[in-house]
């Protein structure tokens, strides 16, 4: 699964490398240790609002992190939605509306993951080579409060998940999933929804290549969502961090 990860990537750099025409909303400062519920920046391709007759267009948003369908009864289903499977996914009641219509790339700097060493857990930052930044696969909703005026912000609320597929390689050995990481020559692909069909999505998805990502073991302070800084993505040296707050159980297993 994929449960924390780093953003630390202005909206600069973001609307270069990822061709954005839009961006809406304001910048979010730079955070080594997103965690589910967090506000989080997706690129995405849309029509701009109240602009239905005009063409979808790249943007920049900020969403929640924990998919909220659009047929939820409230606003507090989002949080256990921070994965879906790519096996799934256009097969789910959660997902299928969105694996067709709302597709978006989470971009970040890398993501960690603990493998499990008999009893006690080693966090890992996975990065590109060199870096780069990755482009998680994932989707989108807009769940809407009938109980708000239209015109009123909090009436409408954005939320994300990430995708993820069987870990292989190096990244298998720490844990058996990780995100999808959608490669340059496939984005306008993933964004692209014109086509209304989930089936497009598994198709997608299943020509994306597997990551082939690095490894650094990291303190064990990434645990604890308190702490955020850049040394949390430094590699580990005698790390005696007893204050673990590893990602609690029932966030482990939303990999739905």
């Amino acid at each position: 699964m994929c449960g924390r990860y780093v953003s630390v990537q202005s909206d600069a750099d973001l609307t270069s490398e990822f061709d954005v025409e839009r961006v809406v909303g304001e910048s979010l400062a730079p955070s080594w240790n997103v965690a589910p519920t967090d506000p989080v920046r997706i690129v995405l391709r849309r029509h701009p609002t109240g602009e239905r007759e005009a063409e979808p267009i790249r943007q920049l948003r900020t969403v929640e992190w924990g998919l909220l369908p659009n047929w939820s009864k409230s606003r507090t289903g989002g949080a256990k939605m921070i994965n879906a499977r790519s096996e799934t996914v256009a097969s789910k009641p959660a997902f299928k509306s969105a694996a067709a219509r709302r597709r978006c790339l989470t971009p970040s700097a890398g993501y960690y993951e603990w493998r499990n060493d008999g009893g006690s857990k080693t966090p890992f930052f996975l990065h590109a080579p060199g870096e780069a930044t990755l482009a998680m696969a994932g989707l989108y909703e807009i769940w809407h409060d009938k109980s708000l005026p239209d015109d009123d912000p909090n009436a409408w609320v954005w939320t994300c998940t990430i995708i993820t597929r069987p870990a292989t390689d190096t990244l298998g050995a720490i844990h058996d999933r990780c995100p999808v990481l959608v490669p340059p020559q496939l984005h306008e692909q993933w964004l692209d929804c014109s086509a209304d069909d989930a089936a497009v999505a598994q198709r997608l998805l299943e020509q994306i290549p597997e990551p082939h990502l690095e490894p650094r073991q990291v303190s064990k302070a990434v645990g604890n969502v308190r702490n955020n800084g850049p040394e949390l993505v430094e590699p580990a040296v005698d790390d005696t961090t007893d204050a673990v707050d590893e990602p609690a159980p029932a966030q482990q297993m939303l990999d739905i």
